[in-house]
């Protein structure tokens, strides 16, 4: 299995002054201690489950950008964009430009979104759900029409392009994997099926996610697609595999990979990420190698 390291918050040691620096160090040793993939939010408010909407809370796409300038080798993406937050012909050329700049390392992982504060507070639209679920799928055929030689317009319910011109073109071959955040079954796994290269549901339980997997399976029996081309992912919910909890972890990832979870994203909580990090190199990272 492998492990993805997901950043919520940066509240850290030295205050804002420091928050570059130390999340480029995070960058580089969650690299150095093989992570696969390294993530941030795309909310422009804390969450308020992790703490007060005022805490730090940096911009996803320009952090990304210069994680792209720290690093060489980790996958690189935000979990998840929001659809509502960036016209899809803007989000396809972002994320594009952190394709190339990256070296080929860029995901498109997004999601239907649901933060209504932020939205309110800073005037961004927020459709009702249903009408987010379109402007989802929607967005994703735009970003795919741009990754491919096709210039044309598109002409959605929602997005009207009269040119999907995209140059330079992402260096992924054929394109940035899309990933779709979310286990709704009726709509979310739906869209994985029909249109993803992974999927990311929550720890919710064996149980839980042996049904969420089944779902998926059945939808791609209706799409015609191959269940097992799509990458199984999972954000880990459940107390982090810090400061001794790493036998009990894996022990629980055993039972996560014979479902199916081919990667698992963990959150570095506190005002130290950096020893996090480099204490999963020393332990945590070669176990789940062996799971």
């Amino acid at each position: 299995m492998k492990a993805a390291l997901h950043v919520p918050a940066f509240t850290w040691k030295g205050g804002p002054a420091k928050i570059g620096s130390t999340l480029g160090e995070v960058a580089l040793a969650a690299e150095d201690a093989g992570f696969a993939s390294l993530s941030v939010m795309d909310h422009f408010f804390q969450l308020e489950f992790v703490g007060p909407a005022d805490m730090e809370m940096l911009e996803g796409y320009t952090t990304l950008g210069y994680l792209a300038g720290r690093t060489s080798s980790i996958e690189l993406g935000l979990l998840v964009t929001g659809v509502t937050y960036r016209h899809p012909g803007v989000l396809a050329k972002t994320v594009t430009t952190l394709d190339v700049l990256s070296g080929g390392r860029a995901k498109l992982a997004i999601g239907a979104a649901w933060y209504e504060r932020e939205h309110d507070a800073l005037g961004v639209p927020f459709p009702p759900l249903a009408e987010r679920f379109e402007r989802l799928e929607e967005a994703i055929q735009v970003c795919l029409q741009m990754w491919s030689d096709d210039d044309g317009p598109f002409e959605g319910r929602h997005y009207h392009l009269e040119e999907t011109i995209n140059s330079p073109q992402a260096l992924s071959e054929p394109h940035p994997p899309v990933l779709i955040g979310g286990g709704g079954e009726r709509k979310t796994l739906r869209l994985v099926a029909r249109h993803a290269q992974a999927c990311n549901i929550f720890s919710e339980g064996h149980d839980k996610v042996r049904h969420k997997l089944d779902v998926l399976r059945e939808h791609c029996g209706h799409e015609g697609r191959d269940y097992g081309s799509i990458q199984k992912t999972m954000l880990y919910m459940g107390p982090m595999p810090w400061g001794g909890n790493v036998e009990a972890f894996c022990e629980d990832m055993v039972g996560y990979a014979e479902l199916g979870i081919e990667m698992v994203y963990l959150m570095p909580y506190g005002d130290d990420p950096l020893s996090l990090v480099e204490e999963a190199g020393s332990k945590l990272i070669p176990a789940l190698e062996g799971i």
